[in-house]
């Protein structure tokens, strides 16, 4: 084998977008040698309707990011505008809170892109157009490393004192290891969106109806992502009665923000409708000998509530802190790892349980109730978050 395909380090990462590139960004300013593994290359996309709740931002902004987003010509969104049926739009600023007074939702091609570049800056390796297709173990079954391919179809094998599987909800890490579903909800629902543009977009809008929630996040270029969530059986009947997926779109619009499918017929859709019908809501085990998983290889749930990136940042930074504990000494492997499972599992309990609820799509009062109460959790843990020591401190944070 080629020796630039075989290379032995602290810690590999299996995925380099939000979750993976974070937490090699964050290894690497620690002084980790760190290399991130991805069949992609960057700037690439990946579904999602990537809006980024307060918390989120918080991070960017603790990360020295924010700026960066920003003059990438992702636009700061300081309203939102709720719209119920029976009732007007009400529209409400985005209140400086736990230092931010804006939310941002740049396109994943742009976000991934600047969250590799960073994690290269601080001095992590990242090896485009590698597939893993496995891991290596030792002789007491500790995982030791990874195996798999570059584009060309040689043989990639990377060994590291940590594998970290960031690669999704189909991670292949966590299968290899065998992670199990620690926590499973009800199925979630579907996630359907699409770019428009050639109107002007003012901020975040929700548009709440029976069964269903649309919105408008304001991105780059003048554009808008225009998505509709709602529960799968009635997005998959939509599909069943339309010729295209576009027209099972429009007419799911038209069912659950008239107001805005109106709006619509003025702007150009600039993109296919993208998305996925059946979501699940689920938990797995964190870590294990050798092994740990973050983002949506560990925790994924509905889209409905808008959080997978703000999730993906807070975890990454979680084990971080205590990958570099183990490293180091400071701690116990086996104590840093086990304290990074119940922090997030501590730190995600209150909105993984109100995604579930709201991915029921109950009665319109009883959703306005349980997304003012997101909001609220959403707003607690931005303010942790802005309080919490930078693992560059190398303190380990308590969530």
């Amino acid at each position: 084998m080629h020796a630039a395909n075989r290379s032995r380090h602290d810690v590999v990462v299996v995925g380099g977008r939000v979750a993976g590139a974070a937490t090699a960004m964050l290894l690497a300013r620690l002084g980790h040698d760190v290399v991130v593994a991805d069949q992609a290359t960057f700037p690439s996309d990946t579904p999602s309707t990537h809006a980024i709740a307060r918390s989120g931002v918080v991070q960017l902004a603790r990360w020295g990011l924010l700026d960066e987003v920003l003059a990438s010509g992702a636009p700061p969104i300081r309203q939102v505008t709720f719209h119920t049926p029976g009732g007007g739009p009400v529209s409400r600023p985005v209140q400086h809170k736990a230092g931010v007074d804006f939310l941002v939702a740049p396109r994943r091609y742009v976000l991934d892109a600047i969250l590799a570049a960073a994690a290269e800056r601080a001095g992590a390796q990242l090896r485009p157009g590698v597939t893993v297709t496995g891991v290596r173990r030792d002789g007491d079954g500790r995982v030791v490393g990874v195996a798999g391919h570059d584009h060309t179809g040689a043989p990639v094998e990377l060994g590291a004192r940590w594998v970290v599987g960031a690669d999704g909800l189909r991670s292949r890490v966590a299968r290899a290891v065998g992670a199990p579903v620690t926590l499973a909800g009800p199925p979630g629902g579907a996630a359907q969106y699409a770019y428009y543009t050639g109107l002007p977009w003012t901020g975040t809008e929700f548009h709440l109806a029976p069964g269903a929630l649309a919105g408008v996040f304001p991105t780059h270029h003048g554009q808008a992502c225009i998505w509709v969530c709602n529960r799968s059986a009635d997005a998959k009947a939509a599909r069943r009665q339309a010729r295209f997926r576009a027209e099972a779109f429009d007419e799911l619009l038209e069912r659950s923000a008239p107001q805005l499918a109106e709006r619509l017929r003025h702007a150009e859709r600039t993109s296919p409708v993208q998305g996925v019908l059946r979501q699940p809501n689920q938990l797995r085990q964190a870590v294990g000998a050798g092994w740990a998983l973050v983002g949506d290889a560990g925790y994924y749930r509905d889209a409905v509530t808008g959080y997978g990136i703000s999730d993906a940042f807070r975890d990454a930074e979680l084990l971080a802190a205590a990958l570099d504990q183990a490293l180091t000494g400071q701690a116990p492997a086996a104590t840093a790892l086990a304290r990074y499972q119940q922090q997030r599992d501590q730190a995600l309990r209150e909105i993984f349980e109100l995604t579930c609820r709201l991915a029921a799509y109950p009665p319109v009062p009883t959703f306005v109730e349980l997304q003012k109460r997101l909001g609220g959790a959403i707003d607690k843990e931005a303010a942790a978050l802005d309080a919490r020591p930078l693992p560059g401190e190398r303190l380990l944070a308590t969530a």
